[in-house]
């Protein structure tokens, strides 16, 4: 064995790299900075905003305390409303007026510093979870405050706040069965439609996944549609009951022509269907202009079209609605609805090419079931057609309103 001694690492210095160094954070000295720049300038938004672009305040690292102090005046202890120890200012959004005048500043004061930073719009969009997910730490004109502002930040476009998270962080079982949830959006419906249309409304709900839930937001108990009207035309919301009413409708439309179509493609026995359809209809007060044209559509989707052959899709359409006229002869029972059904098969054949020729042989065939009367046919010939398509499908309807004129007069 060598008699030599081995090598060590004694004396050698093992350096530590300082960004490697995790330093504390210091949330209150932050804060109280922040609260200073408010208290000087006794609450002037403009002159803040300067004061804080121009300070160094770090807020990469504290911007959930920024937001924190805007919100509440100071820090508070987690999960609580209780003041944490340290300096507090008065000009917070829950010290103000439960007011649009009042609010209004806030948010276009906070535009301007996010729009400087945009990195803070996701610290914001996590205060506001936690704020919404703690509404019922808050009294009634609190909440109403936190709605006027959730409803500005959506108006103003505050930085591209995402619709999702914040609706997403309202649905907790508990908020909603005491209907602090209800309350709550409601507010926020109202103050955004004072600048913004139901259009916008809609387009709002649509990109928060909520367009489909609105019923979700209620309490069990009062889960329904009678419930949803009653609260919001009490609210003066109509526009948001009737487009709900027209959305229920188009759901329980959507849900009858998928199986319509299914049961016509399984040759069904077609008193089954039109039992079936009676029963939907009465169910979901469904209007019979839109039932006689569901059923249309729906022996439309049934046809197993052929390709390319145009006359075997021609004669497959045409049996189709020999088959099943009588389905459209139970529910077309108004000449009102008749015509109606004439103006559907109108536009559907100008839109369908491969059923752009057949329309007088529709028409033929729907007459001789008794489902169109003669004169809704001349009717329509002579004034009520549609503009799609009109000089065609009237010319290929000519001989067939000569014959009915012709029969008429030898009667």
């Amino acid at each position: 064995m060598s008699s030599k001694e081995k090598p060590t690492l004694g004396g050698t210095r093992i350096k530590t790299r300082k960004r490697n160094i995790a330093v504390p954070l210091d949330t209150a000295t932050f804060a109280d900075a922040v609260v200073q720049i408010y208290n000087e300038h006794q609450g002037d938004l403009e002159l803040i905003a300067k004061d804080v672009d121009a300070s160094d305040l770090d807020f990469s690292r504290y911007g959930d305390t920024f937001f924190e102090v805007i919100f509440t005046g100071g820090r508070n202890q987690p999960g609580t409303t209780k003041p944490e120890e340290g300096e507090r200012h008065p000009y917070s959004v829950l010290n103000c007026d439960d007011t649009r005048e009042s609010v209004l500043p806030v948010v276009l004061f906070l535009q301007k510093i996010i729009r400087r930073r945009p990195f803070m719009i996701k610290t914001l969009e996590n205060v506001m979870k936690r704020l919404l997910q703690s509404l019922e730490l808050y009294g009634p004109e609190d909440r109403k405050k936190l709605a006027i502002f959730t409803a500005l930040t959506f108006s103003q476009k505050l930085s591209g706040l995402p619709p999702e998270t914040i609706f997403s962080a309202l649905m907790s079982d508990s908020l909603i069965a005491k209907g602090t949830v209800l309350s709550f959006v409601t507010d926020v419906f109202k103050e955004y439609l004072v600048e913004n249309s139901l259009d916008d409304l809609v387009s709002l709900l649509k990109r928060a996944k909520m367009d489909d839930r609105l019923l979700d937001l209620f309490p069990m108990q009062k889960r329904t549609i009678e419930g949803f009207a009653e609260h919001f035309n009490k609210e003066g919301l109509g526009v948001l009951v009737d487009y709900n009413t027209k959305k229920v409708f188009d759901v329980k439309l959507k849900e009858l022509r998928t199986t319509m179509t299914d049961q016509i493609a399984e040759d069904v026995n077609v008193n089954d269907v039109i039992e079936m359809v009676k029963q939907r209809r009465k169910e979901a007060t469904l209007p019979d202009v839109d039932v006689v044209r569901t059923i249309w559509d729906a022996i439309m989707d049934a046809v197993q079209w052929s390709g390319k052959n145009q006359q075997q899709n021609s004669n497959l359409a045409l049996r189709q609605v020999k088959q099943w006229g009588k389905l459209l002869g139970v529910f077309c029972t108004t000449a009102r609805l008749e015509m109606d059904l004439m103006y559907k098969i109108q536009i559907h054949c100008y839109e369908d090419a491969k059923l752009m020729k057949l329309f007088p042989e529709i028409i033929r065939a729907l007459y001789d079931q008794d489902v169109l009367a003669e004169d809704t046919v001349l009717k329509w010939f002579k004034k009520g057609s549609n503009p799609k398509g009109r000089q065609t499908f009237v010319k290929g309807l000519e001989p067939f309103v000569k014959w009915l004129e012709e029969a008429e007069e030898e009667e």
